[in-house]
């Protein structure tokens, strides 16, 4: 878990309502069909507008189902606007346009809206019918421990059948949950410790974003099951404690790999399902850790899209499932700066040895967010000022070099780094010519260099108008990532290769 830097005791905020203001719309948009005259109309006012209007200069697609909507608000547009000039029907429409472009720019107000007021509580009126959000500890056994942080405990454990009475001496003798064949649904369970300053409220804050995330980007996290308190004290259960409850789905994670001699190649068959044969070490190794990365800044791209900055990116944090797929956990640190959702102006959570330059997620100057509705109309602003997605960019930089370079690896050695590394401004260049460490850098030179590059503009200083470094969506379209080749030697292995 991340470290606090300046800590200060905060509440959690409430959720303020606010009116909708609704039009009416038929009751089958699928069926509404113009008439004649709107038609004509439609045709005479946006006949210079390509088919694919919606698509390229709004970003709406057939797979998105704001579409009808808009298809209707645009015959409804000319038939209250028919009696005006065409100069002032354009002018209506570029304002409606802009404002359509605001609103759905990241972070999102709109589908934030729509997250909030309908897919959140829809969300628990589901999980409500089917018993999510009424669990309890004595539906679950735990197993043996796995981790602590700061503020919890993580276990692993398992869902108790039902009619099924749990022998405590499961928990007293920490028998292996994941070799007792009683039990068929494993879970993780995570224990947010009782009196620890500030436990409480980052537990309180992990739930709240493992739902968010669970609805804007189910793919990028371990499935949330939900969370129970414990009614009494027995074994590590302590009454009134919280525990986090989620899909077991590998008990690995991304550290666990890295700190073994044979990493990568003990994640090839789990990443590619074979071998890949008839290639250099070398040349595995790049496939391996590029495959690694693009799962990485996916996840990142997902989440940072709606609004969402983890804070902690570290290979820790980095959940390694039994399908090959990398999974972010571990949200205590993560902000919400749509409606500003854990954040607090000058201070910050932070791990030394994967934190950026600029410490906090914004600058220490930005103001408290205003209640949570006026803050969602201004983060496209606040955004664009100030890209706080970079923050997680960074982070996703040191785990890049941390993986092609093996002498970066170990605590002390990523410490050492990170020391040279702030003594020439976090200028990789830089630090390439004057390091005495004298690191292997093949890897990252393989295909001309791509690697490399991708990394300098990862782990670099913000720079002019705080940009300076990738975002996740232009790190994505990288050369580094275009080539393609983890994912043609995936393809390949599965028709020609041996397991």
């Amino acid at each position: 878990m991340a470290s606090i830097l300046r800590p200060t005791t905060t509440s959690l905020q409430k959720n303020l309502s606010v009116p909708w203001l609704s039009c009416p719309l038929p009751n089958s948009l699928t069926t509404f069909t113009p008439t004649r005259r709107s038609s004509s109309k439609c045709t005479a006012l946006f006949g210079e507008i390509p088919r694919d209007f919606f698509q390229n200069a709004l970003n709406v697609d057939d797979s998105n189902p704001l579409l009808p909507f808009l298809q209707y608000g645009l015959s409804q547009f000319e038939q209250v606007t028919s009696g005006l000039p065409e100069n002032g029907r354009w002018v209506i429409l570029t304002a409606t346009g802009l404002g359509w472009i605001y609103l759905t720019v990241r972070p999102g107000v709109l589908m934030g809206a729509i997250d909030a007021y309908i897919l959140a509580p829809l969300q628990l009126g589901f999980d409500s019918l089917i018993g999510r959000r009424n669990l309890k500890m004595s539906d679950f056994v735990v197993g043996e421990r796995l981790g602590e942080g700061s503020f919890g405990v993580v276990y692993y454990g398992a869902i108790v059948p039902k009619n099924f009475s749990v022998d405590e001496r499961v928990g007293k003798a920490k028998t292996r949950v994941e070799n007792d064949d009683r039990f068929k649904e494993r879970v993780i369970l995570k224990k947010v410790k009782v009196g620890t300053k500030g436990a409480e409220e980052f537990g309180d804050y992990e739930e709240w974003f493992n739902y968010r995330v669970s609805r804007a980007a189910p793919q990028s996290c371990a499935e949330f099951l939900g969370s129970f308190v414990a009614e009494q004290t027995r074994l590590e259960f302590t009454k009134g404690g919280k525990w986090l409850v989620w899909k077991f789905e590998g008990d690995r994670n991304l550290a666990s790999y890295l700190n073994n001699r044979n990493f990568p190649f003990n994640l090839e068959s789990i990443m590619f399902k074979r071998i890949l044969e008839g290639l250099d070490p070398i040349k595995r190794s790049a496939l391996i850790i590029k495959q690694i990365m693009r799962q990485i800044i996916t996840s990142l791209k997902r989440i940072h899209d709606t609004g969402i900055v983890h804070r902690d990116i570290k290979p820790a944090n980095l959940v390694v499932t039994k399908k090959g797929q990398i999974k972010l956990i571990d949200f205590g640190a993560a902000t919400d700066l749509r409606i500003g959702k854990n954040y607090i102006p000058d201070s910050g959570l932070l791990d030394p040895d994967y934190c950026p330059p600029e410490l906090f997620v914004l600058p220490e100057e930005t103001p408290t967010p205003p209640p949570e509705p006026i803050a969602a109309i201004f983060s496209p602003v606040l955004w664009q000022l100030n890209s706080p997605d970079l923050f997680d960019m960074y982070s996703a930089g040191i785990i890049l070099m941390q993986m092609a370079v093996p002498g970066l690896r170990s605590t002390a050695a990523l410490k050492n780094f990170n020391s040279e590394l702030k003594a020439v401004g976090h200028d990789l260049n830089t630090w390439r010519e004057v390091t005495r460490s004298r690191p292997d850098l093949r890897i990252l030179d393989l295909d001309s260099g791509r690697g490399w590059d991708l990394a300098t503009k990862l782990v670099s200083e913000r720079g002019f108008l705080r940009r300076g470094r990738l975002s996740a969506a232009a790190a994505l379209r990288h050369p580094y990532f275009l080539l393609g080749g983890d994912q043609a030697a995936a393809v390949l292995s599965k028709l020609s290769l041996k397991k």
